[in-house]
């Protein structure tokens, strides 16, 4: 049982160039997501995909849920991979590399997501794996302290209307 959707919590999509960001109420398609940022000129291609683990702190997790300020987290997924971006580009300039990224897809489960299944799935394309690492973790990590996305975890014997929202960080 999950709760209701709140007016807030929509499904949206938004491109910038080459790179989409993506909250979604669908099962995410990592293979989809992957080839989305494919290129000829990609040396790397980094994913990270995040998924509902079974238990948490000695206990067992039946699933997670997710609710967010979809306009806001749209636009703040959007500052991160600018920043992801104009931090590669900042590397490359300041190094002799010339190495930059080619295209991001950051793409986020909203709603019920079940133990196994992703709940977030990062692609970065670049020409060489360095800089692909570097901007997932940060591309990650951004995602995570600053986009307005909340979790709920259930868990095995517990009352489910207990269960409480927390910072998806945590």
């Amino acid at each position: 049982m999950s709760t209701p959707t709140p007016s807030t919590s929509a499904a949206s999509r938004e491109e910038w160039g080459r790179n989409v960001w993506a909250l979604t109420y669908d099962e995410l398609d990592v293979q989809s997501i992957t080839r989305s940022v494919g290129d000829d000129g990609a040396g790397a291609t980094v994913v990270f995909v995040g998924t509902t683990r079974n238990n948490f702190r000695g206990k067992v997790v039946t699933r997670l849920e997710y609710q967010a300020y979809s306009k806001l987290a749209m636009k703040t997924i959007a500052e991160i991979v600018r920043n992801a971006h104009d931090d590669s580009v900042k590397r490359a300039t300041d190094s002799t590399s010339t190495s930059h990224l080619i295209s991001c897809a950051v793409h986020h489960r909203l709603g019920t997501v079940p133990v196994g299944e992703a709940s977030i799935v990062i692609a970065v394309s670049s020409p060489h794996r360095e800089e692909a690492f570097v901007a997932c973790e940060q591309i990650l990590e951004g995602v995570k302290q600053k986009a307005q996305i909340w979790k709920r975890e259930y868990y095995e014997g517990e009352d489910e209307e207990k269960a409480e929202w927390k910072a998806n960080y945590s």
